[in-house]
């Protein structure tokens, strides 16, 4: 096993060398107020049985899970997801993959709806022999936490009590986001976990950083230096492999990446970057307006500003679809300030209500149509502010009982971005901090880089900072029906006795009066 922890702090106005003591066999890091990365790498033979033998049906499998709390990503971990769980797999081929849902739920929560990965993953649009960047399959979630994953790799993978294992493992539980990847050629799983600060009331990381047994272990503290290049980043700062070195080593490093922010001082001024927020036109209904709230403009500072496009990547739980009949319209998407739909994937049927849909639900690629405006750096400085719009409708959801017909369902945030065409030749290959499948890249070429937009919350702070909306849906209510049940079944057959006799009764009529000119036919005939 291999474990790299790296901090990411603003710069050396909140850094002193003093704050890293390296021991023989720790680091000991004191009031550093930083970004953290935890990554670690585990070969096959470590991994506790029911995760291999689940791992053994896998081509390769990708988890990816954001908090759907409102937090800050420091460059180098630049890459945006929407909040929940997503996860992308391609199985091995010519092996069963029963146990790659109930490994899901026992990670995850047993109440995730994952049957099997035939009847709830989706098919993705990408074709994987042409993009590296996705899986066959994937498959979406709204979780909330990571309480039930940090309590099973607790039990699991700390199976020995060590107290750094421990550590690290309780430490997911204030997980900004969750990476986990695993491929059949390198049979390696590698999990790594991001938080934008230390868990303490202080926000600082204040501990002593030793060894998981006879686990290497190399740590960074690190901060982002100027590029010489716009596709590039740069980190300076310190190393220490614990155990071998005696000191820090101080160090100076650059490599092209793919996901940067769409500002090139939103890394140490997050104010000043290019920001999004996502709301839905009330009242609601049963067809839910999607309205996103854009203020940015094209990255001037991009190799070529010329090939940029804005994107929205939306992920639909199954309550929720796009009808891409509709939004096949073209003069529909001109007055929604959207440019094209992209791709749209997952399960799309118009009719079928929530409760009888077994697969996950559904993604979309929106590209936005911004306003027009002149490409140069001063469009930086004044950023372009409107809005689009995305029609969505919901599905018939079950009743529900004593809440007066309306049920909640909840929409994650989408992930906003700039795509622009990378300069010729370029290797992103090299980013030891890149992230990678993360649903959208798989949708553009690998010579794409992406300039992320920030969500900004309006009018909430703390911990009520959540990047969900939520939608009421109006249903049966279960309570009121049986409430009545009697009531509905007297007057029924009530309805039913008294048509019986106005059918009887005009039959009657009829018949009477049909005897009655007979008679006075026959007395007409006798005079």
């Amino acid at each position: 096993m291999r474990e790299r922890i790296t901090f990411i702090h603003g710069g050396d106005a909140q850094f002193d060398q003093k704050q890293l003591q390296v021991a023989k066999d720790s680091l000991h890091v004191t009031g550093l107020e930083a970004a953290r990365e935890d990554r670690l790498t585990f070969n096959f033979e470590e991994l506790p049985q029911e995760i291999w033998r689940a791992l053994k049906q896998c081509h390769e499998l990708h988890i990816r899970w954001s908090s759907p709390r409102l937090y800050p990503l420091l460059s180098p971990f630049n890459a945006r997801i929407s909040p929940g769980l997503h996860i992308s797999f391609t199985p091995h081929a010519n092996r069963p993959d029963n146990l790659v849902c109930p490994l899901i739920r026992k990670l995850f929560g047993e109440n995730l709806k994952c049957f099997s990965p035939e009847r709830t993953f989706t098919p993705t649009s990408a074709v994987p022999e042409r993009f590296s960047n996705s899986a066959s399959f994937q498959y979406y979630q709204l979780l909330p936490s990571l309480e039930d994953f940090s309590t099973h790799i607790t039990e699991k993978l700390c199976a020995s009590k060590d107290p750094q294992c421990l550590a690290r493992a309780r430490l997911a539980d204030s997980a900004d986001y969750l990476d986990v990847d695993y491929d059949s050629v390198s049979q390696k799983l590698v999990l790594g976990t991001y938080r934008h600060q230390s868990p303490k009331a202080d926000g600082r990381w204040n501990e002593g950083l030793e060894r998981i047994g006879d686990a290497k272990l190399e740590i960074g503290v690190l901060a982002p230096e100027v590029a010489t290049e716009p596709e590039q980043l740069k980190l300076g700062g310190f190393l220490a492999v614990v155990g071998e070195d005696d000191r820090p080593k101080p160090t100076l490093f650059s490599f092209l990446s793919r996901h940067h922010p769409s500002s090139q001082d939103s890394s140490t001024q997050p104010g000043s970057s290019s920001t999004y927020t996502t709301s839905f036109l009330e009242p609601t209904g049963l067809h839910p307006q999607l309205r996103l709230d854009i203020s940015s403009s094209v990255p001037s500072f991009a190799v070529y500003p010329e090939t940029c496009s804005l994107h929205a990547y939306l992920t639909l739980p199954s309550t929720l679809f796009p009808d891409k009949y509709q939004l096949a319209n073209p003069l529909l998407l001109k007055d929604l300030n959207l440019r094209a739909i992209r791709s749209i994937s997952g399960y799309t049927d118009l009719e079928a209500p929530d409760y009888a849909v077994e697969a996950w639900g559904s993604s979309m690629l929106v590209e936005l149509d911004p306003p027009k405006k002149p490409i140069g750096r001063a469009t930086e400085r004044h950023l372009q502010q409107w809005h689009a719009t995305v029609p969505l409708h919901l599905r018939y959801l079950s009743p529900n009982t004593g809440k007066s017909g309306i049920a909640e369902t909840m929409f994650p945030w989408p992930v906003v971005f700039w795509a622009c065409a990378a300069e010729d030749g370029s290797k992103m290959t090299t980013n030891p901090f890149d992230r990678t499948v993360v649903g959208y890249d798989g949708l553009f070429g690998t010579d794409t880089v992406f300039y992320h937009l920030t969500p900004r919350m309006n009018g909430s702070t703390g911990a009520t900072r959540a990047l969900i909306e939520k939608i009421s849906v109006p249903v049966l209510d279960a309570g009121w029906v049986g409430m009545r049940k009697g009531w509905v079944e007297g007057g029924t057959g009530l309805v039913v006795v008294l048509g019986w006799l106005w059918v009887v009764w005009k039959l009657w009529v009829v018949g009477f009066k049909g005897r009655k000119d007979d008679v006075i036919a026959m007395e007409k005939k006798g005079q």
